[in-house]
């Protein structure tokens, strides 16, 4: 016969972490203490396996953001769009552009419905280098949601949505969500 206790769902790190806060905050719900904690983490575990791809294709934060808004646009845009897209003025774009023109990631052209207007194109190094990184982080995804049956994964999109819904609605930090 089996203990109650083996048939309970593994422990995780915020298991212990409410535990030794239930008795030093009685008021504490334990289960919304449990999911917020569980997202702060998630979202540090994503954010650290992003940077070590980042390092692993030898990408600084901002090539990667820059190479990341260009191929959002199909791999080709103007600058002053992609000032726009990274919220940045054009002469910084202009030295980000330098320098991933300088790797072989963009090569700046002439329009050809327009003279006057340069266009940037993601190379195809460019586009490998930031498709590899992007990778990374999607298998990581894949694997963290895998543990998930398909109903289960769109339930947790779903109640997911719903929360973001609310904090975009108001609050103290409303404001700034869209990145």
């Amino acid at each position: 016969m089996a203990h109650p206790e083996e048939q309970q769902e593994p422990r995780d790190w915020t298991d212990g972490h409410v535990a030794r806060w239930q008795p030093v905050l009685p008021g504490l719900d334990p289960v919304v203490e449990g999911a917020v904690t569980r997202m702060k983490k998630l979202s540090v575990h994503l954010r650290r396996v992003r940077e070590q791809s980042l390092v692993d294709f030898d990408l600084e934060r901002h090539e990667f953001d820059t190479l990341h808004k260009l191929a959002g646009r199909g791999g080709s845009a103007a600058p002053s769009e992609l000032a726009q897209d990274l919220d940045l003025a054009p002469a910084s774009v202009s030295g980000r552009l330098d320098a991933l023109e300088k790797r072989g990631f963009v090569r700046r052209t002439q329009s050809t419905t327009d003279r006057r207007r340069v266009v940037v194109e993601l190379t195809a190094s460019g586009h490998e280098t930031w498709l590899g990184a992007m990778d990374v982080l999607g298998h990581e995804e894949e694997r963290l949601l895998g543990v998930l049956a398909p109903e289960e994964r769109d339930l947790l999109n779903g109640m997911l949505r719903r929360i973001m819904v609310e904090a975009e609605a108001g609050g103290p930090a409303a404001q700034g969500w869209h990145s």
